[in-house]
């Protein structure tokens, strides 16, 4: 008889553990459905990058000296420098130099090893296309210099959506953010 309470009384307590794991599951349950969403509406707001992004690579052809420092340090030897040696001047002349996106792994290495500083990251992450060829940039598309995020005016730029605070939700409403204050 002895063992029948006990085992009803823990039989009880496994019972009243159980309910507090489902009632602790409801609270988390309720308290995501209090949020709004976080989304942002992609071709019209987009996050600004933070300081270390490392996006498209920038080229400058007259600062590149066909060292090909960045075709050595590539885990992929991903850049191709086309040189010619000028006899006259005694001096490696760059014909071309071009990069593949399409295989780029974005590593940064090239930008920090090269000598001249003639390669930057940017903050340009849209290269998405239906050809994978186009992924191909040489010097002329390297170049070109991306349009700033918060400088292009036709874009509503998003800062410091990496994390929001504890107790503090912001979503994105159509009317107006709301801020609910939770605990």
């Amino acid at each position: 008889m002895f063992s029948m309470v006990r085992g009803l009384q823990i039989y009880g307590q496994q019972a009243i553990q159980a309910a507090k794991y489902i009632g602790q599951g409801f609270m988390v349950t309720l308290d995501h459905m209090n949020r709004l969403p976080i989304t942002i509406q992609y071709p019209y707001e987009k996050s600004v990058p933070s300081e270390r992004f490392r996006g498209r690579i920038h080229f400058e052809f007259d600062k590149c000296i066909a060292c090909e420092v960045c075709v050595r340090v590539c885990p992929i030897n991903l850049p191709v420098v086309d040189w010619e040696f000028e006899r006259n001047i005694r001096k490696k002349q760059l014909k071309s130099y071009s990069i593949d996106f399409g295989v780029c792994i974005f590593c940064g290495n090239c930008v920090e090893y090269c000598p001249t500083n003639c390669l930057s990251m940017t903050e340009e992450y849209e290269l998405s296309t239906y050809d994978r060829h186009e992924l191909n940039h040489d010097q002329i598309a390297l170049g070109r210099l991306p349009i700033s995020v918060i400088e292009d005016s036709t874009i509503r730029a998003i800062s410091g959506l990496t994390q929001l605070p504890k107790g503090i939700l912001e979503g994105h409403s159509d009317s107006k953010n709301v801020t609910n204050f939770l605990h």
